[in-house]
């Protein structure tokens, strides 16, 4: 059955962590839903000690967590895909349906492209492999709970292959800041795989200007990296490969 896990309070915020609006007065609510005892009591022992955010919910299978989430308020749901009962693409399904404003992060042993293409076509905000170190599930939870989305290795390379491909990625992530022209100018330069030196005498700037639109465009659209950059850039017609 599903545990509604007594609130903590908040957890003094460490110098390295990186809470954005979400402080010691707006905690980061997560439920998590997954049928392995162990995986999970883990999991929930990692999160205790994530500064800015608690879980509140605690279940074992999907049907579960939509009766928890009719009394408990829940942010970002941590959600496995292999659970008796109800398994997590029917579970995400009928969540984005009743409940849109949750966001929800899929575990997976599975990484394969197609799968991960699925689940953000289902409306999936983020994928994060269960051998992932803890740092890219706390790094995870943070850019879902900021952007609305985060961009994993996997997730980058699943969206880009399919795109140029010419297959149709319907991925469903919040609408964000839109991007100056000096923002795109960059950002067109990056998919062309110019240099900072290069885009610099293109747009006649310094390459430390560059650099900061550079930042400024990982900030808005939560890229981790120029694959993830791309991968915005095509999906949202800002560049077309010849």
């Amino acid at each position: 059955m599903s545990l509604a896990v007594e609130p903590k309070e908040p957890v003094e915020i460490r110098g390295g962590d990186r809470p954005g609006p979400y402080d010691l007065y707006t905690m980061i609510k997560l439920a998590l839903a997954d049928d392995q005892l162990l995986f999970r009591k883990g999991l929930v022992m990692l999160l205790s000690d994530m500064a800015g955010a608690r879980i509140v919910l605690e279940c074992a299978n999907g049907e579960e967590l939509l009766v928890g989430l009719k009394t408990a308020e829940v942010d970002i749901v941590l959600l496995d895909l292999e659970m008796p009962v109800m398994d997590g693409v029917e579970t995400m399904h009928r969540l984005k349906e009743g409940q849109p404003e949750v966001k929800v992060i899929v575990l997976s042993s599975h990484e394969g492209e197609n799968v991960i293409k699925h689940l953000m076509e289902l409306g999936a905000n983020g994928f994060i492999p269960k051998n992932a170190e803890p740092d890219e599930i706390d790094t995870a939870i943070r850019s879902v709970a900021q952007t609305g989305y985060y961009f994993s290795d996997a997730v980058s390379n699943a969206m880009l292959h399919g795109l140029v491909r010419g297959k149709k990625v319907k991925p469903t992530f919040a609408d964000i800041d839109p991007l100056s022209e000096r923002e795109l100018e960059v950002l067109r330069g990056i998919c062309q795989e110019r240099t900072t030196a290069e885009i610099a005498a293109m747009i006649f700037v310094s390459p430390r200007t560059v650099e900061f639109h550079r930042n400024n465009l990982l900030l808005k659209t939560g890229a981790r990296n120029t694959a993830g950059l791309v991968v915005y850039a095509m999906a949202h017609g800002h560049y077309i490969p010849l």
